[in-house]
């Protein structure tokens, strides 16, 4: 229990720390810092590209309609967010001001460089036993360079911060499939999900032979 609390409390002072960040452009648009949420000693971390307007204004991560599609795909594997830690490779809502309105696009490579201390230090608290990268914006940062979501998602790796790694599709991208596309790509995010959690299972049992 005392471990849980000094992880908590460690998260919380970065996250403190993170609510001042000017290290790229995106402090000047953002209305909140996203830091992260969940079980501060979850064995499986889930990271996706970044806040959209929901989570902006809430400072919550996976709160708007991927956030709904992601909570659902996850209670199908019996999980909840007392389960997990949720993190965005970047913590501010890259986005467009047009006309006074803000409009969501992707981060770029300088603004994820400049946030990427920040989901450093949480996984080195967390310390997960299996990362679930959300879009390949995460895989590429987590997993390796230009990773291709087509040929990769779905398959485990072994990276320095965690046992493995695993990517999946975006639950903002599943959402703009429509009919039978939407069901498959819903179906594999699903599928994701189970493998990650299986994973850790596999790893948890592996650690208690070694005991022995």
């Amino acid at each position: 229990m005392i471990e849980v609390q000094d992880a908590a409390a460690q998260l919380a002072q970065i996250a403190a720390r993170a609510t001042t960040c000017t290290a790229c452009g995106l402090s000047q648009t953002r209305t909140t810092v996203v830091f992260g949420e969940g079980n501060p000693q979850a064995p499986l971390m889930i990271v996706g590209e970044g806040p959209g307007e929901r989570e902006d204004l809430t400072g919550r991560p996976f709160v708007g309609r991927a956030g709904a599609l992601l909570d659902e795909c996850l209670a199908e594997n019996g999980i909840t967010r007392r389960h997990v830690y949720i993190a965005n490779v970047v913590k501010c809502r890259a986005c467009i001001v047009e006309n006074g309105r803000k409009r969501n696009r992707a981060p770029t490579l300088q603004e994820i460089a400049a946030c990427n201390p920040w989901l450093q230090q949480q996984l080195a608290i967390v310390k997960p036993l299996v990362v679930l990268c959300l879009g390949a914006p995460s895989a590429s940062l987590l997993i390796h360079k230009n990773f291709r979501m087509t040929q990769e998602r779905g398959k485990f790796f072994e990276v320095p911060y965690a046992r493995y790694a695993i990517a999946a599709l975006h639950p903002a991208y599943i959402l703009r499939q429509g009919g039978q596309a939407f069901l498959e790509a819903r179906k594999t995010l699903v599928q994701d999900i189970e493998a990650a959690r299986l994973k850790v299972i596999e790893v948890r049992r592996e650690a208690r032979k070694t005991l022995f």
